[in-house]
């Protein structure tokens, strides 16, 4: 069960990089999505962690609230 749950996790994780377009903008470059993600992860301060996952959070609820009301 716990392998299934991964694999489900992983889809979706994957299938989020395909909503934003980066799999498109970097022509389905593996290694630059990798470093495109490093280069977020490293650009946030531990002090400053709080405020910039909020705002990751509020700017991704409202794209799939935004994406829901399209449909």
């Amino acid at each position: 069960m716990k392998r299934r749950e991964r694999t489900r996790r992983l889809i979706e994780l994957g299938g989020l990089v395909v909503k934003t377009g980066l799999d498109v903008l970097v022509d389905d470059d593996r290694a630059a999505i990798y470093g495109a993600l490093l280069g977020l992860v490293q650009q946030v301060d531990e002090e400053q962690r709080d405020e910039v996952v909020a705002l990751w959070r509020r700017k991704g609820k409202r794209a799939f609230e935004a994406e829901q009301n399209q449909t």
